[in-house]
């Protein structure tokens, strides 16, 4: 997921340095996938926006439990 606008810089909470853009696994149900989020180095938390969480992600969500 590449929205092409620049993102604010996040600090990670457990180690203070940067997050950076990387490819993430997602799992929910099961299933898994591939993303492109803001990731600590260090550590691996994932910092996933507000907007994708209640947006793209509640529609897949929805989607999987349907099934």
């Amino acid at each position: 997921m590449t929205t092409g606008a620049k993102e604010p810089s996040w600090l990670c909470a457990a180690c203070g340095i940067a997050l950076e853009r990387g490819m993430v696994e997602i799992a929910y149900m099961g299933s898994a996938f591939p993303v492109e989020l803001q990731r600590c180095p260090r550590c691996g938390i994932v910092y996933i926006p507000e907007e994708l969480a209640l947006t793209r992600m509640a529609e897949a969500e929805k989607i999987l439990e349907d099934k």
